[in-house]
């Protein structure tokens, strides 16, 4: 397999993000300057003893920072990074993620995130407040995803499970349950507002989203498969943004290996078979909407 240096680069900026640790910081603790470290995240060719330096200060290991194999990834911040880095130059994304794609979805929802992100940590969280802080940094790479899908417009396959929406509508858009009988009715009001855009998609079938809904429960592991002009990738997630949102635990992998690619794509077929589409799926949407506000 080919080593693509851009790639290197990209990889160690997501980390280097997620690290918390300046551009300084990094280059004075290995002994470069800090225009080096900007060059190598563009893609200009590092030493190997550099990148063995990069790696430990960073705490990841050289093939993840090579891209030999799979990528794994123990942060939503870097994982987030990757992505967008990743969509720069993606032709169709096939996204199976929960009741909501990100980058399909609403004003409302956008408005929502970073309040339902901060409470989905834990209050007990020993280092709660680095945590927080971490999605306040997630949220400018998220807008520039969102930035970049909208200029771009790349083909999107969204694959979204009806038990999913379903549960996503009983609780509401939150980051946990225990949240005050006010705050949860009006999140509830938002998710109903989230699955009504979900319908408005699908009803305006616009030819280049197209939107499955599965009858009952998918793969709990999320995953995205990115074509490019010359690969595809392969992202797998525990990270959630959505119903039940998830940036704090987790290891995230990224990998261009055929066999995985294959057996997800296999796995993208026979869900799409299965899926309802267009005013199907529509009609689907609207009786568990009204279900759920009955």
């Amino acid at each position: 397999m080919s080593i693509r240096f851009d790639d290197i680069g990209n990889r160690l900026k997501a980390f280097r993000l997620a690290s918390g640790l300046s551009a300084d910081d990094i280059a004075n603790r290995i002994g470069i300057s800090r225009t080096a470290l900007y060059r190598f995240e563009k893609g200009e060719v590092a030493k190997i003893d550099t990148l063995e330096k990069l790696a430990d200060l960073l705490d990841v290991s050289v093939p993840t920072l090579l891209g030999v194999g799979v990528e794994y990834i123990p942060s939503a911040l870097a994982f987030f990074e990757r992505l967008r880095q990743i969509e720069e130059t993606t032709e169709h994304i096939v996204v199976l993620a929960g009741p909501v794609s990100f980058l399909l979805a609403s004003d409302v929802f956008d408005q929502t995130l970073e309040e339902c992100l901060s409470e989905s940590i834990p209050a007990e969280e020993a280092d709660r407040d680095r945590a927080v802080e971490q999605v306040r940094e997630l949220l400018p790479i998220l807008k520039q995803r969102k930035e970049t899908y909208l200029e771009r417009q790349p083909g999107i396959l969204n694959l979204i499970s009806g038990a999913e929406i379903e549960r996503f509508l009983q609780n509401g858009l939150v980051g946990r349950l225990d949240l005050p009988e006010d705050i949860l009715k009006e999140r509830r009001a938002r998710a109903r507002a989230e699955a009504e855009h979900l319908v408005t998609m699908m009803e305006d079938e616009l030819i280049a989203v197209q939107i499955g809904i599965v009858p009952g429960t998918l793969p709990h592991t999320s995953f995205q498969i990115f074509r490019q002009a010359d690969r595809k990738v392969l992202a797998m997630s525990p990270f959630r943004l959505g119903e039940q949102p998830n940036v704090h635990g987790g290891i995230a992998m990224i990998t261009s290996a055929p066999e995985a690619l294959e057996l997800h794509e296999r796995t993208v077929q026979d869900l799409w078979r299965r899926a309802l589409r267009g005013a199907e799926a529509a009609k689907f949407m609207r009786q568990l909407i009204a279900r759920q506000s009955g």
